[in-house]
């Protein structure tokens, strides 16, 4: 794979973006970004705050423009947040720019990874939209309604939670070099899967 490809990371809060960013981009030595921090870093402010005070347009407004900026670097490894996809001009920069991968994760798994961060304030604090009595219900209609999105958005579907992590981010970097070999540097492939 060539040391320039840009990898961006799709998918549902809990999916393992963060974790697997810091990973792949270990391996591939490669920056690693998470877009929810460079928003907090930049505003000063939890994205909480900025829901509270502006709503989720608001954040979604700051998100796509560190989105938009952060996609022209390269080489690096962003890990987006569970919403990004839900902006047209947000999957299509992602696209253009870069291999996108799908970390995709079923409800169980989603919720019991939530579940745990929640348990922590300031992680609470990051995901304003998972607060509330049941959080399976709200996973699952964020799911159904961002599913098809990730899926149109991404080179290649991964599911985050198919093995030991050396085992995964193994077959994850070699489905990266081969899904790189297929697009030619076009970003014109198809979604493909990784068991």
């Amino acid at each position: 794979m060539p040391a320039s490809t840009n990898v961006f990371l799709v998918g549902m809060p809990g999916a393992g973006k963060s974790t697997v960013g810091r990973l792949l981009a270990g391996a591939l030595g490669q920056t690693f970004i998470d877009s929810d921090d460079e928003v907090v870093r930049r505003n000063g402010v939890e994205i909480a705050t900025i829901f509270e005070i502006e709503g989720e347009s608001g954040f979604r407004e700051r998100e796509a423009t560190v989105i938009s900026e952060l996609t022209r670097r390269t080489p690096i490894v962003l890990a987006t947040g569970g919403g990004a996809i839900l902006r047209q001009d947000n999957r299509q920069v992602l696209r253009e720019r870069g291999l996108v991968v799908y970390l995709r994760a079923s409800l169980d798994m989603l919720e019991a990874r939530t579940q745990k961060k929640h348990g922590n304030t300031a992680a609470a604090r990051a995901r304003p939209l998972l607060e509330g009595p049941n959080r399976r219900l709200v996973l699952a209609s964020l799911l159904s309604a961002r599913g098809p999105l990730y899926e149109q958005t991404a080179h290649l579907i991964v599911d985050s939670s198919a093995a030991p992590r050396a085992k995964f981010l193994q077959k994850l970097l070699d489905a990266i070099a081969e899904a790189n070999a297929d697009r030619g540097g076009s970003g014109s492939a198809g979604s493909r899967g990784m068991s």
